[in-house]
């Protein structure tokens, strides 16, 4: 089997594996945003926004664009919303059954 697929697919998930860009995925599921409305609604500081943008962008996950002194950037791939969506089912999946065990423990406590 080919090697360079499954390693091209490992690192996106690696880009996508770490909440800060994850936030900045959700904050730009919005629509093309300029760097400094990103910064703001994340609350942190531009040189830490910027290097997890580069990573993005090294790996084509977001596309930038100059417009003046702003720098814009937007997801180039949309399917990217569809894996965070995904991982949201798998949450919602893992808090129910998280809450199917207590809610068993707890008839269990209450019967002694």
């Amino acid at each position: 089997m080919n090697e360079r697929i499954p390693r091209m697919k490992a690192d996106i998930l690696k880009a996508l594996a770490h909440p800060t860009r994850v936030s900045i995925l959700e904050c730009l599921r919005q629509g093309e945003r300029c760097v400094c409305e990103i910064i703001e609604e994340l609350d942190m500081e531009q040189s830490n926004v910027s290097q997890h943008l580069a990573v993005l962008k090294k790996l084509d996950i977001v596309d930038s664009r100059k417009e003046g002194l702003r720098v814009n950037y937007r997801v180039k791939y949309p399917e990217v919303f569809q894996i965070l969506d995904l991982l949201d089912g798998v949450l919602v999946s893992q808090v129910e059954d998280t809450m199917s065990t207590l809610k068993s423990l707890r008839k269990k406590e209450l019967k002694k």
